[in-house]
This record gives structure tokens, C-alpha cells and sequence, in this order.
């Protein structure tokens, strides 16, 4: 697959993901968007503005601001600008939201049609270039974002469901990259252990430690590998973004339980 032909892929993921959370949002009463999700601090109207926060700042919408109280859940610049666009829609209808998140993408997809991205080390557009993001980063990270926190409304209203659409299994593999440097740097474990990850749904990701403490890819893992860890698209996907919901009895860790416990308890690699 080609650079262009990748970054197309991004834009179709991200697309249709896109319309699952619209619909979605479209079901909920007026109450349920007052309800509280695994995010700390943030319940679904939150979420949802979030969304549409961010997806106005790509379509070029204006730039908004906000004066950010202290607060447990917010720990980082990261989160502090984040916070800005759930504080500006506080007062916001779930209609007004909705259509934010609708006029903004329509807008940027469009863009995105006109003229399709080229080349993935590229300085994305706007604050994320800023930020020293390039186009493929930015590409790659929308569907995991839009389908991470429709999957956080879908269980904070008792809706589960799309755990095998595009933005599910871009969002596990995205996630799945992340363990070598789990095992490496948060698991803390010595050159020259393996892990093998296997996700329902998905091929197994191999890493491994070298010399330097560096946590590598594998393409063909040792037949005994120093762990290997077991599990469902939706276990992985909680526990490796963090949510407060995640279960980390429903993985099999086989081999090293010991350093697999501490693969599984640091699991979390998002924001």
C-alpha cells in the first residue's frame, strides 16, 4: 500500500466512524447526556463536545477559549486544552452539538476529497502542526479518537455494540503497536524478553527488548516466548486506552506471569 493509499484509508476509517457516533448520538434522551462515563470528569455531553471541538479546529472553525479551572481529571497541557471545548458547550443542546459535529466533519471531508494528502511526514494543518504533528499522525489518530469515545457513550447509556467496524480494528491495531515500549519501559523488563500479544480478531504482535532497553517489533517471535497474553478486541481496547472499566482478569497470561502482570497493569498508552 502506498503513502497516499494509507492516508486515504485514515480518511475512510475516520469517515465512517464519523456516522456511527452521529447515529448514535441521535438515539440518546436528553438525560443520558448527563450521564457519567469511564473518563474522569467527563460525562457524554463532554464527550461529545470534545468531538466537536476538535473536529472544528481541523475544518478551520474559529479559535475558542476558555478559562480552565483546576481539577483532578486535568493533568496535563494536553488535557487543559482538551477541557476548552467541553467548557464552551457546557450550556450547549445535544441538537447544537450534534450539528457541530456534523457541519465541521462534512466541511473537512470535503477538504479532505478536493484534495487528498500525499505525503504522511508533512506538517499537519493548524494547532496539531504546531504541536509537531504530521498529517499521517493526525490522520491516524481521528478514527482512534472518534471511536474510542463512541465506545465510552456506548457504555456509559447501556449500548454495546461496533466492536468490529473499521474504527475497531484500526483502534486495536494502533493500540497493539504500543506494548514494546509497555514492556520495555513501563514493565521494566530485561534484554532479550518476548512478549506475544493475541487479540481476538487480530494477528499477533511480537516484541521484544534489546540490548540498549528498547522495546522492538518481531516479525517472527521465538517459539517460547518470555510471555504471552490473551485476550478480546474490547479487554485490549479498554485496558490499553485507559478506561476505567477495563478488566485485567480477562486476560490469559501465559509463561512469566509475573512480568506479564506488570505488561497488564501498564497497559494503558493513550493521553
Amino acid at each position: 500500500m502506498t503513502s497516499t493509499e494509507q492516508l486515504k484509508t485514515y480518511v475512510d476509517t475516520w469517515w465512517s466512524s464519523i456516522q456511527d457516533l452521529l447515529a448514535l448520538l441521535e438515539e440518546l434522551s436528553e438525560g443520558e447526556w448527563d450521564l457519567p462515563t469511564d473518563l474522569p470528569g467527563w460525562d457524554v455531553r463532554a464527550i461529545a463536545s470534545h468531538v466537536a471541538h476538535l473536529e472544528g479546529i481541523t475544518a478551520g472553525a474559529p479559535h475558542e477559549q476558555a478559562e480552565v479551572p483546576e481539577s483532578p481529571h486535568i493533568t496535563s497541557p494536553m488535557g487543559q486544552f482538551t477541557e476548552i471545548g467541553v467548557l464552551t458547550r457546557r450550556e450547549a443542546a445535544p441538537e447544537s452539538i450534534i450539528d457541530e459535529i456534523r457541519r465541521y466533519t462534512a466541511v473537512r471531508h470535503e477538504q479532505l476529497l478536493a484534495s487528498p494528502p500525499e505525503d504522511p511526514a508533512a506538517p499537519a494543518q493548524g494547532v496539531f502542526g504546531a504541536i509537531g504533528w504530521t498529517t499521517g499522525k493526525l490522520l491516524r489518530n481521528r478514527p482512534l479518537d472518534v471511536w474510542l469515545h463512541e465506545q465510552d457513550i456506548r457504555r456509559a447509556t447501556g449500548r454495546p455494540g461496533n466492536l468490529d467496524t473499521p474504527g475497531a480494528l484500526h483502534t486495536a491495531d494502533y493500540l497493539l503497536e504500543g506494548v514494546g515500549f509497555v514492556l520495555a519501559k513501563k514493565a521494566g523488563a530485561d534484554p532479550g524478553c518476548t512478549v506475544v500479544v493475541e487479540v481476538e480478531g487480530h494477528a499477533p504482535y511480537a516484541f521484544t527488548v534489546t540490548r540498549e532497553g528498547k522495546g522492538i517489533p518481531v516479525i517472527d517471535p521465538a517459539n517460547a516466548p518470555t510471555v504471552t497474553l490473551s485476550t478480546d478486541r474490547e479487554t485490549y481496547v479498554l485496558l490499553a486506552g485507559g478506561r476505567a472499566s477495563a478488566d485485567p482478569t480477562k486476560v490469559t497470561i501465559t509463561g512469566d506471569t509475573t512480568l506479564g502482570g506488570k505488561i497488564v497493569e501498564n497497559l494503558n498508552i493513550t493521553p
